[in-house]
């Protein structure tokens, strides 16, 4: 493999992930690809908890590929994973009908009415796949009901059962028992909600195997009656590779020749590092929940071993939260997905929220009011990428935003505040004409000639307007004076509406009318225009900032003064502002 001269100033997390990589892809495989991996289990919508399993290893093997050297991201489908529970707020799943699949391979179970797609697997695999795709991020997908029901996997699974008093022996080690004096060994206590949004990253709890006569058994049969897996292996034959099993559901029994037969998986927590040994793995990343004792992750390091392949490294990854959300969990209704995020955020800016971060750090996408916070950050991040005044590492962190190996992700041609276009289409409530009008005054100089040069950061405000701030929080202008206001106001009221109303066309630009907004509560305290505020003058300004957000929009808050001047209209604020 051929590696690049490092940067020195590259101290990025992912940077040090990819050194390490390479070495330990140089001691295991030299000269093949690297392999890094993921895995998701399409039991529900799959979260933006479930996405860091995803954005983890693709940041790591993006960064390899840059250095030139040739890396495969393999992603598992884990839709041969047993349909568990009925998620609860899924449009057009009645909970009633869908119990009934319960025990059956996601493949195998009906995708929600009206779906596009044939399987409940297909049908949440979708959205993922397309918003992957927007994110940029390459992979090479596998099915694992196709590697299970082709029969790839026929020799993993006849050794495994080969080896099945080895694997129970490494089982045992970690199966909780009684201790003298009826003590139960300490366990790393996890948390049940983070259990429940590991869901969807493949590390669902399933149960170790069956003991029938011939001992401990590795392997899951899917019911040849009733299709589920309530089922118990009672009998193998080593030479014949005869094996029987009983399902517990209809009591329904069958004698097969595992060496023929695929339909039935091993059980997760051998089933895992077999696909490490078979894929050659050098890097996958595990939730906090396999930091347990006896988790499958820490148990699969052992057993990778009876297949002959070594556990890969990589980080424990910490949870994802929504701002203002409890921890997210596929099992539950309304949790967001990438592709909600991507509706209210560009691909850049979700990027750089798992890039900036280590694995084990702990962050939060926004949903509410915290994303306009989030988009100055970024745009402040972008003013200093562009005059070489940014530290290295939120350097890094930026390129990985922006571009792949294989490109720059395509970008808002004139990125204006995502605070300024949400109020503008929230005023205007989407009017395409009164909109360009607006934006085209907020920069006299150059004005829009299209509201296509600032898509699609727009339609993200847009859709973060009208699908995240309730109505009553939605800006509404008055359609006439309020009278009793204006008739209310002392002299000094009314002075400082005269003087905001006589200097608007002369500070008519975003600019301009927040020097103007600021400044005549300044000149009624007896001051220049561009004096420093004292506590005092901020109780004025935001005195008077109330007075206006209440005679144009009713309420005493509202979006950014000039911008809201700005939307209204200089003879509509005149009008509103009248005394």
């Amino acid at each position: 493999m051929a590696q690049s001269a490092q940067s020195s100033t590259e101290t990025d997390w992912v940077s040090r992930f990819a050194d390490e990589v390479i070495a330990e892809a140089e001691r295991r495989a030299p000269g093949k690809a690297v392999v890094v991996a993921s895995g998701l289990s399409p039991s529900g919508p799959i979260h933006l908890g479930n996405l860091r399993e995803v954005m983890t290893p693709h940041l790591v093997a993006d960064e390899i590929r840059r250095r030139g050297i040739e890396v495969r991201h393999v992603l598992s489908w884990d839709d041969y994973d047993r349909y568990r529970k009925v998620p609860a707020g899924i449009p057009g799943v009645d909970p009633e009908t869908y119990g009934q699949y319960i025990g059956m391979p996601l493949t195998a179970v009906p995708a929600p009415a009206g779906s596009a797609y044939a399987t409940w697997a297909e049908h949440f695999k979708a959205a993922m796949v397309e918003s992957l795709a927007e994110l940029g991020v390459e992979y090479d997908p596998i099915s694992q009901t196709e590697q299970y029901t082709t029969g790839v996997y026929r020799d993993q699974v006849l050794f495994a059962m080969k080896h099945r008093g080895d694997i129970d022996a490494i089982l045992d080690q970690y199966r909780t028992k009684q201790k003298p004096g009826g003590k139960k060994p300490q366990q790393k206590q996890v948390d049940e909600a983070e259990l429940e949004a590991a869901e969807g990253s493949g590390a669902a709890a399933e149960d170790d195997g069956s003991v029938g006569e011939g001992g401990y058994f590795p392997y899951k049969p899917y019911c040849g009656q009733c299709g589920k897996d309530f089922t118990k292996v009672t009998s193998y034959n080593d030479e014949t590779t005869e094996l029987t099993y009983v399902c517990t559901e209809d009591e329904y029994t069958e004698t097969v020749k595992l060496s023929e037969f695929n339909r039935g998986k091993l059980v997760w927590k051998v089933d895992w590092p077999m696909r490490w040994a078979y894929e050659g793995v050098i890097f996958e990343p595990s939730g906090v929940d396999h930091s347990s004792p006896g988790s499958s992750f820490q148990v699969g390091g052992q057993i990778v071993g009876i297949f002959g392949g070594e556990q890969p490294i990589g980080p424990m990854y910490a949870f994802v939260g929504i701002s203002g959300m409890a921890k997210m969990s596929s099992s539950k209704g309304g949790v967001p997905t990438p592709a909600d995020a991507l509706k209210i955020m560009e691909p850049q800016l979700l990027r750089w929220l798992y890039a900036r971060r280590r694995p084990n750090q702990s962050f939060k996408i926004a949903f509410d009011q915290e994303i306009q916070r989030l988009y100055d950050e970024w745009d402040k991040l972008e003013a200093k990428v562009a005059d070489e005044s940014v530290l290295p590492a939120d350097a890094a962190a930026h390129a990985r935003a922006v571009r792949t190996a294989a490109g720059e992700l395509p970008r808002t041609q004139r990125p204006m505040p995502y605070r300024t276009l949400a109020s503008v289409v929230d005023i205007t409530a989407g009017h395409d004409e009164q909109t360009l009008r607006i934006l085209s005054d907020l920069e006299p100089d150059r004005p829009l000639t299209s509201l296509d040069e600032v898509r699609p950061r727009l339609d993200r405000a847009e859709n973060w307007i009208t699908t995240q701030v309730p109505a009553d929080q939605r800006t509404l202008v008055r359609d006439e004076p309020d009278t009793e206001l204006l008739s209310s106001l002392d002299d000094e009221g009314r002075e400082s509406l005269r003087r905001l109303v006589d200097g608007l066309d002369s500070h008519w630009s975003l600019d301009g009318l927040t020097t103007l907004v600021y400044g005549v509560p300044k000149v009624m305290a007896g001051l220049e225009p561009d004096a420093k505020p004292t506590p005092e003058l901020k109780v004025a300004q935001r005195t008077f900032f109330a007075l206006l957000y209440r005679l144009l929009v009713t309420r005493e808050t509202g979006p950014r003064l000039p911008t809201l001047l700005l939307a209204v209209g200089a003879e509509r604020v005149r009008k509103l502002l009248a005394v």
